[in-house]
């Protein structure tokens, strides 16, 4: 048995919760990676996974055994990059991030690929974090404080953002001259992890928070953007959503003496040792990448 190959298997089945979606992924066929995964249970004396005709689900030593079988694909990886002719990066790097930074990568990922032909990367969004390990994620950028200690964590930047509104909404409720006015508007809020029901703004060297009662809520700051253009109401938008907006009159940036308070980008990954070169060449892609952009500068930069 490889059992190297038989542990891609096995990660790649426990990600997808699917054999056949994993045999699609890898190349080979559903029985192929059934027949690796039984050969690795048999190997190790455990089952790796309950099945049923229409259901498949990790056992506890299954669990136990995705973050010990990704180290050893880690240091597998690692070492033929560091063995290969020209030491260039490649493989998949799969990466999860918040949807606004999410767009703002995306413009600026095809030509960081162009010179590197045998790296892939795959981008999820997410705005709440996940289950790296289980999900497979190599790095997830989070905003905010980070309290996964078990977590490695590198600090990028810091988010910027505007309140704002369609002249459209402002015509007809007219526009908050004081924090203290906002709840007497039509709020669009974005959810992130049960947040949604407060916004926090900067009165000096204060912060205050605001209690608003949404009229529409969204998970997804992209579905914020759009109800905003459309004049749903007051909404709290990243800068990389609402500058081009604001720039031609399509959203009015309100009270810029209250800026939204501005929360850490943080890459997080699941360890420093063995960290492949694929991974650390995209790493270092997202920081210089937040790191172009003045208004995910130092905390200390004003805002737009």
């Amino acid at each position: 048995m490889d059992v190297v190959s038989a542990l891609r298997s096995f990660l790649r089945v426990a990600e997808t919760g699917s054999f056949s979606a994993a045999a699609l992924d890898l190349g080979l066929t559903q029985p192929a990676v059934s027949r690796q995964v039984s050969s690795l249970e048999e190997h190790y004396s455990t089952r790796l996974f309950h099945r049923s005709t229409n259901a498949l689900s990790l056992t506890v030593e299954g669990e136990q055994m995705i973050s010990m079988a990704q180290t050893v694909i880690d240091a597998v990886e690692a070492l033929g990059e560091t063995t290969s002719a020209d030491g260039m990066a490649s493989g998949k790097v799969r990466i999860s991030l918040p949807a606004a930074l999410g767009l703002y990568i995306s413009d600026l990922l095809p030509a960081f690929l162009m010179d590197r032909p045998g790296l892939s990367v795959d981008i999820v969004f997410c705005e709440q974090p996940s289950n790296m390990v289980g999900e497979g994620i190599d790095l997830e950028v989070r905003l905010g404080e980070v309290s996964d200690s078990s977590l490695i964590c590198r600090r990028i930047g810091w988010t910027t953002a505007s309140l704002v509104a369609a002249p459209s909404y402002i015509q007809r409720r007219g526009m908050p001259s004081h924090l203290l006015e906002i709840p007497d508007h039509d709020c669009i809020c974005y959810n992130r992890g049960g947040e949604g029901r407060s916004w926090s703004f900067l009165n000096g060297a204060d912060i205050e928070r605001v209690k608003v009662a949404p009229r529409m809520i969204f998970n997804n700051t992209g579905a914020v953007h759009r109800a905003a253009l459309a004049g749903g109401g007051l909404a709290v938008l990243s800068h990389i959503l609402a500058r081009e907006d604001i720039a031609a009159g399509r959203l009015v940036k309100m009270m810029p003496a209250f800026p939204p308070v501005r929360l850490p980008i943080t890459v997080v990954y699941a360890s420093r040792r063995n960290l492949p070169l694929r991974v650390r060449a995209v790493l270092d892609f997202l920081v210089d990448a937040v790191g172009e952009d003045v208004l995910m500068g130092t905390a200390e930069a004003l805002t737009a």
